[in-house]
């Protein structure tokens, strides 16, 4: 009973905020193991990115980005497919079924910029609002490091697209309504893709090591809308399609240890897509 009215809580107050932190939920210990996976995919993958915070844009100054890192570094895959936090997932959302969309490290370095103030949902051809994303901290997160604010209630908002990419402002005025949420190593926070959040800069000395995955609802559709995504793209989606390609395989429920295969990425043949892997945002193409 004690468990049922734990996670009806975690339900209700999700509903009605549009995000909720989870305390404890990965074991210290356990957290210690994939903290140091996630290190090392980050390290290699931006080890040809030497520039200086002060030379990058504005959006590369609230953190660098590597996705789809359970892809290429197999060690990682315990921390996206964790069991307890696919479950909660699965829980928020709403389905007996779960697909991850992507995961992500963001490590904002030290001095690195506020993240401005979005909803995550109008940058996916996911045509059904039934996503969450999992925001797990390997450091301490608060008003120094970096800690996440979230505007309760704005789940319930109409999407809004917000160009962070190339630093548009114009959303100071939901910003003002956030609550910002403190969290240690092993806690999880969870948020809706409608949630508008937005992340304190980094005044510390130190990294903020944050590593995320989004997962939506198994049954979802592409969106209409022509947005383009490699999570649909890579797997041939078309619109109106249920999502359900290699690129977005079931995390949950799994058998324990029963991990999916990643489906290779194709050649690159633009100029964008290939500035986009020696960055190491994405995975570099096989062969």
């Amino acid at each position: 009973m004690r468990v049922g009215l734990e996670l009806g809580r975690l339900k209700s107050d999700y509903a009605r905020d549009g995000f909720v932190a989870v305390p404890g939920l990965i074991k210290p210990d356990e957290l210690a193991g994939y903290a140091a996976a996630v290190d090392q995919a980050v390290a290699v993958r931006k080890a040809r990115d030497t520039r200086s915070l002060q030379e990058k844009s504005r959006y590369e100054q609230s953190f660098l980005q590597c996705q789809y890192i359970w892809e290429d570094f197999p060690a990682v895959r315990p921390l996206t497919f964790h069991p307890a936090v696919c479950a909660v997932a699965a829980l928020l959302v709403g389905s007996d079924r779960l697909r991850l969309w992507h995961d992500q490290a963001l490590y904002k370095e030290p001095g690195g910029a506020p993240t401005q103030a979005h909803q995550d949902h109008p940058y996916w051809p996911i045509a059904e609002y039934r996503t969450v994303t999992a925001w797990i901290p390997f450091v301490e997160a608060n008003n120094s490091t970096g800690g996440m604010g979230y505007v309760p209630g704005s789940h319930r908002q109409d999407a809004r697209f917000v160009d962070i990419f190339s630093g548009e402002d114009g959303v100071e005025d939901l910003a003002a309504d956030a609550r910002f949420v403190p969290a240690s190593p092993g806690d999880v926070i969870f948020h809706h893709g409608l949630t508008m959040h937005m992340a304190m800069g980094n005044a510390s000395a130190a990294m903020r090591r944050v590593y995320t995955a989004i997962y939506f609802a198994d049954g979802c559709t592409r969106s209409t809308d022509g947005k383009h995504h490699p999570s649909v793209d890579r797997s041939g989606i078309l619109p109106g399609r249920v999502i359900d390609g290699g690129a977005t395989p079931l995390a949950w429920p799994l058998a324990t240890g029963a991990y999916p295969d990643p489906v290779p990425w194709p050649q690159i043949d633009d100029a964008r897509a290939r500035r986009v892997a020696d960055l190491g945002i994405i995975p570099a193409p096989r062969g």
